[in-house]
């Protein structure tokens, strides 16, 4: 922010010599008339720093907000506080919008080991790429910082960074942050090391890339066994890119159980109304999967 206080110092400094100079008989002879007239012979100072005020913050915003990518598609939000502030139904989307991801650079060059979908009775918005602690991980696209933070129980360290194609890609478990907010980056620029804080089984990259907070399958753009796009443009579409939604909402709708000590998948299915064949269905088990006590199961 520009400051103005040593144009305001200086002001009040001439104008207190000016009063302190003045004779006694200025004191004494002293009226509303004057004290006017000593109010409009100053006010063009104030008027003047207001205007220059004015001007700085203009400034400011011009050089500072103005040139966030994909400004206009995000409704010219950009905060760091929540990963989807936009809160925009995918049905407000036009049918298809064709994505330029032609600059694209690998994140990490690890395998898959998580996909995009349902894990574990709740819906996974990324893809998981192994790592190592301390690999380097890299912007996917050119683009602006928009949020760094820490969730101890979920992304651990994580990254999201907005880009001029529309996209906002995610960067999470990291062991270390390496660029600021509001930072422009280079697509292929290392942002960060990865690691495993947070929410995290072992070392991993989780990633993800969304369009006005709504996540895509990365996979449906990168085929991660060659760290290559499919395609330089991808065409996002309401139907297929979006047609998960569906498992989302079921997934919403669900109930669990929490398997009691001494409990079998026969109990489990007679005490909630349902079948041992359902409950394997629902929870990707089959009828010898060993249960234990605490673990949660979808028994619809």
């Amino acid at each position: 922010m520009y400051k103005i206080f040593p144009i305001l110092s200086f002001f009040l400094a001439t104008s207190t010599f000016s009063l302190s100079a003045k004779s006694e008989s200025y004191y004494s002879n002293f009226n509303v008339d004057q004290l006017l007239q000593d109010y409009f012979d100053y006010r063009h100072i104030f008027d003047s720093i207001n205007a220059a005020h004015r001007f700085f913050l203009d400034d400011y915003h011009n050089n500072n907000f103005s040139n966030i990518p994909a400004n206009d598609i995000h409704m010219n939000i950009w905060t760091r506080e929540r990963l989807n502030p936009y809160r925009m139904s995918v049905t407000c989307f036009p049918d298809s919008i064709k994505i330029d991801c032609s600059e694209f650079v690998l994140p990490v060059p690890g395998r898959v080991t998580s996909r995009f979908g349902v894990r574990r009775g709740r819906f996974h918005f990324g893809t998981d790429l192994a790592l190592r602690t301390g690999d380097p991980v890299r912007a996917a696209f050119s683009g602006k910082v928009r949020i760094i933070d820490f969730e101890r129980r979920g992304f651990g360290h994580y990254v999201v960074i907005r880009h001029d194609n529309g996209f906002e890609t995610v960067y999470a478990h990291l062991s270390r942050v390496l660029v600021e907010h509001d930072q422009f980056v280079t697509a292929g620029d290392t942002i960060a090391l990865g690691g495993s804080s947070g929410r995290s089984t072992g070392p991993h990259l989780h990633f993800e890339i969304r369009y006005l907070g709504n996540a895509i399958n990365p996979e449906n753009i990168i085929d991660f066994s060659t760290g290559t796009l499919r395609n330089d443009y991808y065409v996002m579409t309401r139907t297929g890119t979006f047609a998960y939604r569906a498992e989302v909402a079921a997934l919403q709708a669900a109930q669990y159980v929490t398997v009691r000590s001494g409990d079998t998948l026969g109990h489990i299915a007679r005490r909630n109304g349902t079948t041992v064949q359902r409950l394997c269905q629902l929870n990707g088990i089959t009828p010898r999967t060993i249960i234990r006590p605490g673990q949660r199961l979808r028994v619809r």
